[in-house]
């Protein structure tokens, strides 16, 4: 390797973008275009880079192996970044493997980063943990020591464990300073803010008030039914009866926990859960049908009881019932959070979020024709984003693919 080649990667390491253009803007090898796509992505402009990027892999060809793992490692990171959530993962492992075999354990451990990070934006948060258990970041510089607790932090998060989060935090602001790297301070000082945001809304015995995440945590593993909104169950002390797939029973509870200790008329319950104007005995009959269902599915945690107007929530043990809510009312709300970050999304990257692909375009577009989201490109280079939601988390609405509103 030259040495101008060697003073462009230390620079891209120190987050130098412009420096490390100085050297290699006016070559074409593989190792110039390689560092000019990185270096064009932490800029970024994420097309040209990943145009770069994929020219530096062709070049290096098979015979380098390593050389070509580190472009698609590179590649990886840059769709990561545009929110182009369905690059194969099977070629980033496989590029993984490459980096190990070989013993080039720092862009290994990015690549296992980025698939840790690709699964916890989709919510898959189990496989994201298995990717990072037992893994010894003491061995790796500062930038991937704090990469790596972003990710812990994220999963913490999602999970309410906002101790855990706050420590993975404070850990990956000492790398972050450590490093030296402007950027990925910022992005670490993003995420410690949402700790401190409203998470939730509270609505208790006609009341409303936002909740901090500590918050929610602490109101997950109190006494209280909770009917949780955002994630689509219904919660008791460790207890949960998901309710994603069937929203006319969620919609039946809700209404039945908003208005607990007091019953829900008939014609209410119809009109609100059946989108129905006007009741009639069939619509009556399809009522006691749902809210059949929903005793059933309620069994270990409350009952349903028929009063001489309607029917009222009857907590088996709880002493409190709650509904845990979006901080804003929105429809779409949902779609919204994922957009929240600012980045720009890719159609089959909120697919693999949300429940039909005909139903999200359905519901992007009606967010396009109310100004709240916009897209740019056509067809599969279609990208959708909007200005992050002020002065609100968003962290609690991404756990799990939830339905269209």
């Amino acid at each position: 390797m030259d040495l101008v080649i060697k003073a462009a990667a230390r620079a891209l390491a120190a987050g130098d973008a412009l420096g490390a253009l100085n050297g290699v803007a006016l070559r074409d090898d593989a190792p110039a275009l390689a560092l000019r796509g990185i270096a064009m992505a932490q800029l970024g402009d994420l097309p040209r880079a990943k145009a770069l990027v994929r020219s530096a892999a062709r070049a290096f060809g098979a015979k380098d192996a390593v050389a070509r793992a580190r472009c698609i490692v590179a590649e990886a990171d840059i769709a990561l970044a545009s929110r182009d959530l369905g690059w194969p993962v099977k070629t980033l492992a496989a590029a993984r493997a490459t980096l190990e075999a070989h013993g080039d354990r720092v862009n290994a451990a990015h690549a296992r980063y980025l698939q840790a990070r690709r699964l916890l934006l989709i919510g898959h948060l189990d496989e994201a943990e298995r990717l990072l258990d037992g893994f010894d970041t003491t061995l790796f510089p500062p930038a991937s020591s704090a990469a790596h607790a972003l990710i812990v932090a994220g999963i913490a998060m999602r999970r309410l464990r906002t101790k855990t989060a706050r420590t993975a935090l404070a850990n990956a602001q000492r790398a972050a300073l450590h490093a030296g790297i402007p950027g990925l301070a910022s992005e670490v000082a993003s995420a410690s803010r949402l700790l401190d945001t409203p998470a939730a809304r509270l609505i208790e015995r006609g009341e409303e008030r936002l909740l901090l995440l500590d918050e929610v945590e602490a109101l997950m593993a109190s006494n209280a039914l909770v009917i949780d909104a955002c994630r689509y169950a219904v919660r008791e002390k460790g207890i949960v009866v998901p309710l994603a797939t069937r929203p006319v029973p969620f919609m039946l509870v809700r209404l039945l926990a908003q208005a607990w200790p007091a019953d829900v008329p008939r014609d209410t319950l119809i009109a609100r859960a059946f989108r129905m104007k006007h009741a009639d005995e069939t619509h009556r009959a399809r009522l006691r049908v749902e809210i059949g269902r929903l005793r059933t599915m309620l069994g270990a945690l409350a009952d349903i009881a028929a009063t001489k107007h309607g029917f009222v929530l009857l907590p088996h043990r709880a002493s409190e019932v709650v509904v845990l809510a979006r901080p804003v009312d929105e429809e779409h709300a949902s779609l919204l959070a994922l957009l929240a970050d600012g980045e720009s999304w890719s159609s089959s990257a909120l697919a693999l979020q949300r429940a039909l692909q005909r139903a999200l375009q359905r519901a992007l577009d009606a967010l396009a024709s109310a100004g709240k989201v916009q897209s740019f490109g056509q067809g599969r280079a279609r990208r959708w984003t909007m200005p992050p939601m002020p002065g609100f988390a968003t962290a609690l609405l991404l756990p799990m693919p939830l339905p269209i509103d």
